[in-house]
């Protein structure tokens, strides 16, 4: 894999495939931009998991927080990396070593160690450097261009589907463990289509 660039269908089957993400080293700093990704992904109907051994035990936005990947009790589908480089492929092994291991390895903006997703890839995970998913899902939803970010398209438009304000990326994805998240069941009561 280039990961240099990542193809649209590439980082959109990522964000619509997985339901349980652990964030690794996401901060209770508000002003941060791990709490601030780690939030943004809860509003969109995921389930984070923060992974902070300084803040073990404790709460973030009424998520338990633990050591280490080892201790998290659920299945996890994507490992996110908040975390230095030099901290990534101690990461991918403590991945790797949990049952079941999760589907990807996402390393955020400013985090590359091709080692660790050489790693990551020769044992069947995909894998994303320096790259949010926060940014991601806010440009392939379309949520970022209402913000006037240049998203290499022209328009004065908001896109609009038929009966709704506003386009969302779909959020009916089917995890590893099946069923569908609470943002889908949510956004099928603002449908009408499940009532």
């Amino acid at each position: 894999m280039n990961h240099d660039t990542y193809p649209d269908n590439y980082i959109r089957g990522i964000l619509n495939s997985v339901k349980v993400i652990a964030m690794v080293g996401v901060s209770a700093n508000t002003s941060r931009p791990s709490y601030f990704a780690f939030k943004y992904l809860i509003e969109r109907g995921y389930h984070l998991i923060p992974v902070n051994p300084g803040l073990a035990g404790q709460a973030l936005l009424r998520q338990r927080v633990y050591g280490k990947l080892a201790d998290i009790p659920v299945p996890v589908d994507m490992v996110d990396i908040f975390r230095a480089s030099h901290h990534a492929l101690t990461i991918v092994e403590e991945a790797l070593a949990l049952r079941p291991r999760p589907n990807v390895i996402w390393m955020q903006l400013g985090i590359r160690d091709d080692a660790a997703a050489t790693l990551a890839e020769r044992n069947g995970l995909k894998v994303v450097m320096n790259r949010c998913p926060k940014i991601e899902y806010g440009r392939l939803s379309s949520e970022i261009a209402w913000m006037g970010v240049n998203t290499r398209t022209l328009s004065a438009r908001k896109a609009q589907l038929p009966g709704r304000s506003f386009q969302r990326m779909p959020l009916n994805r089917v995890t590893t463990a099946g069923g569908t998240t609470p943002a889908a069941m949510q956004a099928q009561k603002v449908d009408g289509t499940h009532r």
